[in-house]
């Protein structure tokens, strides 16, 4: 049999406070929410995964894995980094639904028109992409509170707490982890041995990636967008205008924001080729990120 080894977690943090949820912009909020979840309404706007384009200037984001991790996110980076983000006004749970007013951004997805942008064209966007996310990673993580444990190791949301991400197996929310080892061997369902007996081709994979990720020498978690897929990124012809979707930001491993969008859409599949021009590549973490996800699949 298979040894597993539960390991402690780090104390659980759910979710982010709200932002700006005093009782006008809560219910204006709410107001728009109900419009936009008129069928008139999602007839005459189609929204784009949970996102209803209010005005020019206002969008609003309402779905079910909706969480206020996102919102915090975003104010987290336009706080500290000069990356275009949507501006958040408010933030909140409404029976049992979080829905985020935000601001709606200029220019469209890449996703729109890349393959049919010049190579010069490309290479000034991804040239534009190059620093921003060079600054997102040298963000600081904001010390713990006084008298807590030191935070420098965790894996988990803006705030500490639970993060998302619809890619991984088996559950939608993860974390907090109080190390990288902790996050990959909950990756593996705390798969910690295969017996010798097992001596198909595969479990010796399955060994290596134990072995991988047990001998993995981590470098603190650093902020991660999480998901740099062409459909993030928006552009209005060859200026990067936002980058949008922050569901799941995260304190992620070093080698994370590289790994996931590697791993891209499959609508999307020649972005792959783009994400090492903008992202530092991690090779070694590549083939142990294609190991556990061969056998420890996305959700």
């Amino acid at each position: 049999m298979f040894q597993f080894d539960t390991g402690l977690r780090f104390p659980e943090k759910t979710d982010s406070p709200p932002i700006n949820d005093g009782f006008w912009m809560r219910l204006l909020t709410i107001f728009l929410a109900n419009v936009c979840d008129k069928q008139w309404y999602r007839r005459w706007k189609k929204s784009n995964q949970g996102v209803f384009y209010v005005s020019s200037k206002l969008c609003l984001r309402c779905s079910e894995r909706t969480r206020l991790n996102e919102a915090r996110a975003m104010q987290f980076v336009r706080d500290h980094t000069s990356i275009p983000v949507p501006k958040v006004y408010c933030s909140i749970v409404h029976r049992g639904q979080v829905c985020i007013l935000m601001e709606r951004l200029p220019g469209k997805p890449l996703s729109h028109n890349w393959v049919f942008r010049s190579d010069e064209s490309k290479a000034k966007i991804l040239a534009q992409l190059r620093p921003m996310i060079a600054e997102l990673r040298n963000v600081r993580r904001p010390p713990p509170p006084p008298g807590s444990p030191s935070n420098t190791d965790i894996v988990s949301g803006i705030d500490g707490g639970q993060f998302y991400d619809g890619n991984l197996p088996n559950k939608r929310y993860w974390g907090p982890f109080s190390t990288v080892r902790e996050f990959h061997r909950d990756l593996r369902s705390n798969l910690m041995a295969v017996p010798d007996e097992y001596t198909e081709k595969h479990f010796a994979d399955v060994r290596k990636l134990v072995s991988l990720h047990e001998g993995y020498l981590a470098v603190p978690p650093v902020l991660t967008h999480g998901d740099l897929s062409a459909n993030n990124i928006l552009a209005d012809g060859d200026t990067v205008t936002g980058i949008i979707d922050w569901e799941t930001a995260a304190w992620m491993p070093a080698y994370w924001e590289y790994t996931n969008a590697w791993h891209v859409n499959p609508y999307n599949p020649y972005w792959q080729a783009e994400v090492g021009k903008f992202l530092e590549a991690w090779p070694a973490e590549l083939e142990m990120e294609k190991l556990r996800r061969k056998f420890f699949d996305v959700y």
